[in-house]
């Protein structure tokens, strides 16, 4: 087992050497106020060497995509081209200061600008902004740009209602509820879809608008979606489309084009840029040309003689949503990323997401069936309840038996509507070798359930760390522990 660091420390080890202080000293209580200074620091004492193994040895045991297969649902947790990173790290990029001089930043705001095209002409929408550092935050943007847009109308009292399917990512209802809105489900229909007729009730004076997203949660294409922004658009409300699935369109479908009115992207999934952690991401969204005029500022614009601005003089914009011109870095990475691929190699991308999963798909179908038995799209939810059922196993155990065979487990218990949900998405960058490993470790966990449940009851059994409580974890968080 590794040693916590603490166990390490012995006193008077150092792990940094400091320059002599080549400034007139002060006592710290001056700078910064006795109230503020606490007596004790419990901070280990390590050489440089021992730290450096130590964090070295850890990072070992990490599971990351440079490692294996990441088949987390919902997350696209595709690899990413390291040639990005280091585009993004020339100095030209990240050397940049955000308040420089517009004329002396001219490439990057080309960049920004170029890429703001490239969403744009992908989603079939006229305007886009790099502004929000994550998903949900494009969500809360676009809401934000509706309720702004319901105002101009005055309507800004009556329209408190945003419709949000069952089978939407957690994020939709919280972000309706930050711009104080009430939230209003919809079920889904047989086959995987939003339910036409519940809409047709739903929908009235008092929308907002719907948030639907397609390919939706289930990994499935909503079919009805011109007929569901008909019906939206005939009450006055307006439809916000959920784009973290995009990785199974491009080249394909136009959200633009199914009816909707604004789109946000994940650039950390569809785009390839940097995935989890926490962040810096970036969720751009796209808006049809009646919604442009609320955009966040500044807006980068193209001048009449070919140089590039910030512009913030927009009267109906909803004002700043971060700070700067959002997490610049990512937009780099993306802007690499659909120049290195081009129209082609974007179509290739989609192809090759939606045949891998409903390859997946088909080779579990006997073992772990859809929930809804139709063609997905970049992701299949399969339902272990089976195996509830009848050996007591649980879609958790099946997901910490795969540990046990070298694969992360893919996303468990979403969406909410399916029992015993494996949520499995094995994107667009995986081999056939790869799911053909998965997928066998599969059928021998789903023999070990038949005839070894209690084998997957306590699994994973080849970890430094067992199976851990997790719902203690998450609610006695505990960052710094010491013996």
């Amino acid at each position: 087992m590794e040693p916590l660091i603490y166990e390490m420390s012995s006193p008077g080890r150092c792990g940094a050497n400091l320059p002599e202080c080549d400034v007139p000293e002060r006592p710290v209580e001056d700078l910064l106020g006795a109230e503020n200074l606490r007596s004790d620091l419990p901070l280990p004492e390590v050489s440089e060497l021992d730290v450096m193994r130590h964090y070295v040895r850890l990072s070992q045991r990490n599971y990351g995509i440079e490692v294996g297969f990441y088949p987390l649902g919902s997350c696209t947790m595709k690899y990413n081209p390291r040639v990005h990173e280091k585009v993004a790290g020339l100095a030209g990029f990240a050397q940049l200061h955000p308040l420089q001089p517009e004329q002396t930043v001219q490439g990057a705001l080309q960049l920004m600008w170029e890429l703001q095209q490239y969403l744009g002409e992908i989603a079939g929408m006229d305007a886009v902004t790099l502004q929000p550092a994550a998903g949900a935050h494009g969500e809360l943007l676009s809401l934000m740009m509706f309720k702004a847009y319901h105002a101009s109308r005055g309507e800004a009292t009556q329209r408190r209602v945003v419709l949000v399917p069952d089978s939407a990512h957690g994020t939709n209802p919280a972000s309706a509820a930050s711009c104080g809105f009430s939230v209003r489900t919809l079920p889904s229909d047989r086959r995987g879809c939003i339910d036409l007729q519940a809409l047709k009730e739903a929908v009235g004076p008092d929308t907002v608008g719907l948030m639907l997203t397609n390919p939706n949660t289930l990994g499935l294409f909503e079919t009805q979606v011109l007929e569901v922004c008909e019906v939206v658009h005939a009450a006055g409300g307006l439809v916000y489309c959920d784009g973290a699935n995009m990785n199974a369109l491009l080249g394909i479908a136009r959200p633009g084009d199914m009816g909707f009115d604004a789109v946000h992207f994940n650039l950390h999934k569809t785009f390839s840029t940097p995935h989890g952690g926490g962040g810096p991401g970036a969720g751009a969204i796209a808006v049809k040309a009646f919604l442009e005029p609320y955009l966040p500022v500044p807006v980068v614009a193209r001048r009449p003689d070919g140089s590039f601005a910030l512009e913030y003089d927009r009267p109906l914009s909803i004002g700043r949503i971060h700070s700067f011109t959002g997490n610049f870095l990512n937009a780099v990475r993306a802007y690499a990323y659909i120049r290195a691929l081009g129209p082609e190699g974007l179509l290739a991308v989609a192809e090759h997401a939606v045949l891998n999963a409903n390859y997946v798909r088909v080779k579990l179908q006997e073992i772990l069936p859809a929930a809804y038995d139709r063609l997905c799209m970049h992701e299949c939810v399969l339902t272990a309840q089976r195996y509830k059922t009848e050996y007591g196993v649980r879609a958790l155990d099946i997901a910490k038996r795969l540990i046990d065979y070298g694969f992360h487990p893919p996303t468990m218990y979403f969406p909410l509507i399916v029992p015993e949900a494996l949520m499995i998405e094995p994107t667009e960058t995986e081999s056939v070798e790869t799911l053909d490993a998965f997928v066998d470790a599969l059928h021998r966990i789903a023999e070990e359930a038949r005839e070894h449940p209690d084998l997957l009851h306590e699994a994973p059994h080849h970890t430094p760390v067992r199976r851990l409580d997790e719902a203690k974890a998450a609610k006695e968080l505990c960052v710094c522990w010491r013996a």
